[in-house]
Protein backbone atom coordinates (compact mmCIF):
# COMPACT_ATOMS: atom_id res chain seq x y z
CA UNK A 1 0.00 0.00 0.00
CA UNK A 2 1.46 3.31 -1.05
CA UNK A 3 2.06 6.02 1.53
CA UNK A 4 0.46 9.45 1.19
CA UNK A 5 2.72 12.47 1.01
CA UNK A 6 1.27 16.01 1.08
CA UNK A 7 4.22 17.94 -0.34
CA UNK A 8 2.53 21.28 0.23
CA UNK A 9 2.22 20.82 4.01
CA UNK A 10 5.89 21.34 5.07
CA UNK A 11 5.97 24.76 3.38
CA UNK A 12 3.41 26.03 5.91
CA UNK A 13 4.27 26.98 9.46
CA UNK A 14 2.32 25.41 12.31
CA UNK A 15 0.47 28.67 12.83
CA UNK A 16 -0.48 28.89 9.16
CA UNK A 17 -1.81 25.34 9.17
CA UNK A 18 -3.81 26.01 12.33
CA UNK A 19 -5.38 29.14 10.86
CA UNK A 20 -6.25 27.39 7.62
CA UNK A 21 -7.72 24.40 9.47
CA UNK A 22 -9.79 26.66 11.72
CA UNK A 23 -11.13 28.69 8.81
CA UNK A 24 -12.02 25.56 6.90
CA UNK A 25 -13.98 23.96 9.71
CA UNK A 26 -15.73 27.14 10.87
CA UNK A 27 -16.81 27.68 7.28
CA UNK A 28 -17.89 24.05 6.95
CA UNK A 29 -20.06 24.13 10.07
CA UNK A 30 -21.48 27.54 9.16
CA UNK A 31 -22.48 26.10 5.78
CA UNK A 32 -24.36 23.28 7.53
CA UNK A 33 -26.30 25.82 9.60
CA UNK A 34 -27.10 27.88 6.50
CA UNK A 35 -28.41 24.79 4.74
CA UNK A 36 -30.59 23.91 7.72
CA UNK A 37 -31.96 27.47 7.81
CA UNK A 38 -32.83 27.15 4.11
CA UNK A 39 -34.38 23.75 4.79
CA UNK A 40 -36.56 25.14 7.59
CA UNK A 41 -37.60 28.16 5.52
CA UNK A 42 -38.66 25.97 2.58
CA UNK A 43 -40.73 23.44 4.49
CA UNK A 44 -37.87 20.94 4.82
CA UNK A 45 -37.49 20.63 1.07
CA UNK A 46 -33.82 19.65 1.43
CA UNK A 47 -34.70 16.52 3.38
CA UNK A 48 -35.18 14.78 0.02
CA UNK A 49 -31.37 14.74 -0.27
CA UNK A 50 -31.23 12.14 2.48
CA UNK A 51 -30.46 8.55 1.50
CA UNK A 52 -33.33 6.11 1.00
CA UNK A 53 -31.75 2.67 0.82
CA UNK A 54 -31.44 0.44 -2.22
CA UNK A 55 -33.11 2.82 -4.65
CA UNK A 56 -30.77 3.40 -7.62
CA UNK A 57 -31.64 7.09 -7.94
CA UNK A 58 -30.66 7.65 -4.30
CA UNK A 59 -27.01 6.99 -5.11
CA UNK A 60 -26.88 10.62 -6.25
CA UNK A 61 -27.57 11.63 -2.63
CA UNK A 62 -24.62 9.72 -1.12
CA UNK A 63 -22.54 12.91 -0.83
CA UNK A 64 -25.25 15.60 -0.33
CA UNK A 65 -26.78 13.62 2.55
CA UNK A 66 -23.77 14.36 4.75
CA UNK A 67 -24.58 18.08 4.60
CA UNK A 68 -28.33 17.86 5.32
CA UNK A 69 -29.89 17.64 8.78
CA UNK A 70 -33.33 17.05 10.23
CA UNK A 71 -33.72 20.14 12.38
CA UNK A 72 -31.48 22.59 14.21
CA UNK A 73 -31.04 20.21 17.13
CA UNK A 74 -29.61 17.64 14.75
CA UNK A 75 -27.06 19.99 13.23
CA UNK A 76 -26.19 21.37 16.67
CA UNK A 77 -25.34 17.89 17.97
CA UNK A 78 -22.84 17.42 15.15
CA UNK A 79 -21.31 20.89 15.15
CA UNK A 80 -18.90 20.71 18.10
CA UNK A 81 -17.38 17.29 17.37
CA UNK A 82 -17.11 18.15 13.67
CA UNK A 83 -15.30 21.37 14.53
CA UNK A 84 -12.89 19.63 16.90
CA UNK A 85 -12.21 16.49 14.88
CA UNK A 86 -12.09 18.33 11.58
CA UNK A 87 -9.66 20.93 12.93
CA UNK A 88 -7.31 18.30 14.33
CA UNK A 89 -7.44 16.24 11.14
CA UNK A 90 -6.90 19.28 8.91
CA UNK A 91 -3.77 20.26 10.86
CA UNK A 92 -2.05 17.43 9.00
CA UNK A 93 -2.61 19.21 5.67
CA UNK A 94 -5.68 20.41 3.82
CA UNK A 95 -5.15 18.17 0.81
CA UNK A 96 -4.83 15.12 3.02
CA UNK A 97 -7.90 16.15 4.97
CA UNK A 98 -9.89 16.61 1.76
CA UNK A 99 -9.22 13.09 0.50
CA UNK A 100 -9.79 11.57 3.95
CA UNK A 101 -13.14 13.36 4.32
CA UNK A 102 -14.16 12.41 0.78
CA UNK A 103 -13.40 8.73 1.41
CA UNK A 104 -15.37 8.75 4.65
CA UNK A 105 -18.40 10.50 3.14
CA UNK A 106 -18.57 8.20 0.10
CA UNK A 107 -18.01 4.93 1.98
CA UNK A 108 -20.44 5.94 4.70
CA UNK A 109 -23.11 6.95 2.20
CA UNK A 110 -22.76 3.74 0.21
CA UNK A 111 -22.94 1.70 3.40
CA UNK A 112 -26.16 3.44 4.41
CA UNK A 113 -27.59 2.87 0.94
CA UNK A 114 -26.82 -0.84 1.21
CA UNK A 115 -27.91 -1.74 4.75
CA UNK A 116 -30.19 0.97 6.21
CA UNK A 117 -33.72 -0.18 7.07
CA UNK A 118 -36.38 -0.04 4.39
CA UNK A 119 -38.46 3.14 4.19
CA UNK A 120 -35.83 5.12 6.10
CA UNK A 121 -34.27 8.45 5.15
CA UNK A 122 -30.75 9.03 6.50
CA UNK A 123 -28.85 12.32 6.49
CA UNK A 124 -26.43 14.27 8.64
CA UNK A 125 -22.75 14.85 9.26
CA UNK A 126 -22.51 12.26 12.02
CA UNK A 127 -21.05 9.67 9.63
CA UNK A 128 -18.20 12.07 8.91
CA UNK A 129 -17.86 12.83 12.63
CA UNK A 130 -17.51 9.14 13.46
CA UNK A 131 -15.12 8.71 10.55
CA UNK A 132 -12.85 11.52 11.67
CA UNK A 133 -12.91 10.09 15.20
CA UNK A 134 -11.71 6.73 13.89
CA UNK A 135 -9.11 8.41 11.70
CA UNK A 136 -7.68 10.48 14.55
CA UNK A 137 -7.78 7.53 16.94
CA UNK A 138 -5.43 5.39 14.86
CA UNK A 139 -3.57 7.93 12.69
CA UNK A 140 -0.73 8.42 15.17
CA UNK A 141 -0.08 4.68 15.50
CA UNK A 142 -0.13 4.21 11.72
CA UNK A 143 2.16 7.21 11.06
CA UNK A 144 4.27 6.49 14.19
CA UNK A 145 4.00 10.07 15.45
CA UNK A 146 3.94 10.53 19.21
CA UNK A 147 2.00 13.81 19.16
CA UNK A 148 -0.77 12.29 17.05
CA UNK A 149 -0.84 9.20 19.26
CA UNK A 150 -1.36 11.44 22.29
CA UNK A 151 -4.12 13.39 20.55
CA UNK A 152 -5.84 10.15 19.57
CA UNK A 153 -5.74 8.84 23.13
CA UNK A 154 -7.23 12.07 24.49
CA UNK A 155 -9.98 12.00 21.87
CA UNK A 156 -10.70 8.36 22.63
CA UNK A 157 -10.93 9.01 26.36
CA UNK A 158 -13.17 12.06 25.87
CA UNK A 159 -15.60 10.84 23.20
CA UNK A 160 -15.14 7.06 23.27
CA UNK A 161 -18.24 6.26 25.33
CA UNK A 162 -20.56 8.31 23.15
CA UNK A 163 -19.03 6.76 20.02
CA UNK A 164 -19.68 3.26 21.36
CA UNK A 165 -23.28 4.21 22.12
CA UNK A 166 -23.66 5.63 18.62
CA UNK A 167 -22.67 2.37 16.90
CA UNK A 168 -24.80 0.13 19.11
CA UNK A 169 -27.73 -1.56 17.29
CA UNK A 170 -29.70 -1.11 20.49
CA UNK A 171 -29.69 2.65 19.92
CA UNK A 172 -32.64 2.93 17.55
CA UNK A 173 -32.85 6.73 17.80
CA UNK A 174 -29.91 7.20 15.38
CA UNK A 175 -28.55 5.60 12.23
CA UNK A 176 -26.08 3.29 13.92
CA UNK A 177 -25.34 1.81 10.50
CA UNK A 178 -24.16 5.19 9.23
CA UNK A 179 -22.07 5.70 12.33
CA UNK A 180 -20.48 2.28 12.01
CA UNK A 181 -19.62 2.67 8.33
CA UNK A 182 -18.22 6.13 8.98
CA UNK A 183 -16.05 4.86 11.81
CA UNK A 184 -14.73 1.98 9.70
CA UNK A 185 -14.02 4.31 6.77
CA UNK A 186 -12.06 6.67 9.02
CA UNK A 187 -9.88 3.87 10.35
CA UNK A 188 -9.28 2.64 6.80
CA UNK A 189 -8.39 6.17 5.68
CA UNK A 190 -5.58 6.32 8.26
CA UNK A 191 -3.96 3.33 6.53
CA UNK A 192 -4.76 4.31 2.95
CA UNK A 193 -3.37 7.83 3.38
CA UNK A 194 -0.62 7.13 5.89
CA UNK A 195 2.50 9.27 5.79
CA UNK A 196 5.86 7.82 4.72
CA UNK A 197 8.10 6.88 7.64
CA UNK A 198 10.67 9.52 8.52
CA UNK A 199 14.32 8.72 8.00
CA UNK A 200 13.65 5.63 5.97
CA UNK A 201 15.63 5.68 2.74
CA UNK A 202 14.68 3.75 -0.32
CA UNK A 203 16.51 0.50 -0.96
CA UNK A 204 18.91 1.02 -3.89
CA UNK A 205 18.56 -1.36 -6.81
CA UNK A 206 20.95 -4.28 -6.84
CA UNK A 207 23.98 -3.90 -9.12
CA UNK A 208 24.45 -6.65 -11.66
CA UNK A 209 27.51 -8.78 -11.02
CA UNK A 210 29.91 -9.25 -13.91
CA UNK A 211 31.71 -12.61 -13.79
Amino acid sequence: MAAWSDRSAPAWSTGDRAKAAAKLMVGWVAFLWILEAVDAATGHSLDTFGIEPRRPGELLDVVPASFIHFGFGHVASNSVPLLVFGFLAALGGLRRFAVVAALIVVVDGLGIWLVAPDHSNTAGASGLVFGLFGYLLVRGFVDRRLLDIGAGLVIGATWGSSILLGISPANTSVSWQGHLFGLAAGVAAAFVFRRPARGRSAVPPARPLIP
